[in-house]
């Protein structure tokens, strides 16, 4: 498996929980529920993307400003996660945030997939592509295990 392909993973399982959080009716917990976990495949795919992938790629000029914007979409997402996390889950403009928030990951998610990662293949060889799914796997469930304890 290359890093495009171990990336795909998570960004499955990302769409999958933004779709079943919209599909969510006003039952809180069962909402809550969905959100959090929303919300900790976000953190921990983000910090092991930008680690294992975006950082070798800043090195790069043809790719370090699309690696410096996809990091400021993070960013912009914990931020959406943040406000959200503030807020009862039933209450009024919830889930027009968390709208907002599935909206944000999607355009993400489709950026990196059809623009970012075909510049990537262009500066990473073969070699690297899969050194760096082997680290960002390994990191991924590192930190997925430590923000399950």
């Amino acid at each position: 498996m290359n890093i495009f392909e171990a990336l795909r993973v998570s960004h499955d399982t990302q769409r999958a929980l933004a779709a079943r959080l919209m599909a969510s009716g006003p039952d809180g917990p069962e909402r809550h529920k969905i959100f959090l976990d929303l919300k900790r495949e976000l953190k921990v795919h983000e910090t092991a993307e930008e680690r294992c992938f975006y950082v070798p790629l800043i090195e790069h000029d043809a790719t370090v400003s699309a690696a410096r914007h996809a990091i400021h979409e993070h960013h912009q997402m914990d931020e959406m996660v943040e406000d959200l996390e503030g807020r009862p889950v039933n209450g009024p403009g919830w889930m027009n945030g968390a709208r907002t928030l599935c909206e944000k990951v999607e355009h993400h998610l489709k950026e990196e997939e059809t623009k970012f990662f075909q510049e990537a293949g262009k500066v990473l060889t073969e070699g690297q592509k899969m050194s760096l799914a082997k680290d960002y796997e390994a990191e991924f469930l590192t930190l997925r295990t430590s923000e399950a304890s």
